[in-house]
């Protein structure tokens, strides 16, 4: 059971061994666990792509409500990029920090390698959603099957991300 504000004691309070589990172990636990795997989605806005014969990985670190995310898409020879702006699933909802910034985002970093070229860019996710998308360094698109790339069926195309958020 982690708790996630830790308990204010009472003058006179009897700790019992309860009360020691939830606030020392449970939440020693939380920092000292592994990380877990997970399948994220890919999306798109226009025509989905497939990731055929690639594969798509991710795992997880779960501290409190402090969600740290790797996600990674390798290509395979039938893997399709259809259109659109790509998106990846989170294994959580970002929350809502309070910021009245519609477009509230927390950020992470990417890369993409082509054949011959590494990318890179700022993985988004905006508050109360669960989908990361990402922003080229050297503009102002987002990544899809033409950025920051013409992207290709072939395994040396490949693209990671990592970005940490609040769970709501």
């Amino acid at each position: 059971m982690t708790l996630a504000v830790p308990r204010t004691w009472v003058v006179g309070e009897v700790v019992t061994a309860a009360y020691m589990n939830a606030e020392i172990r449970d939440q020693f636990n939380d920092l000292i666990s592994g990380w877990t795997s997970y399948t994220p989605s890919w999306t798109s806005t226009g025509t989905a792509p497939a990731i055929g014969n690639g594969s798509l990985f991710g795992r997880y670190k779960l501290i409190g409500k402090l969600c740290i995310v790797n996600f990674e898409m390798l290509a395979g020879t039938t893997t399709t990029f259809g259109t659109g702006v790509w998106g990846f699933s989170a294994p959580f909802t970002a929350a809502n920090p309070g910021s009245s910034t519609t477009n509230f985002s927390y950020l992470g970093s990417a890369r993409g390698h082509s054949a011959t070229a590494w990318y890179t860019g700022t993985v988004g996710i905006l508050k109360n959603t669960s989908v990361a998308r990402i922003y080229s360094h050297t503009g102002t698109s987002e990544w899809s099957s033409s950025q920051p790339h013409s992207w290709a069926a072939l395994s040396s195309n490949y693209l990671q991300g990592q970005v940490a958020f609040e769970t709501a």
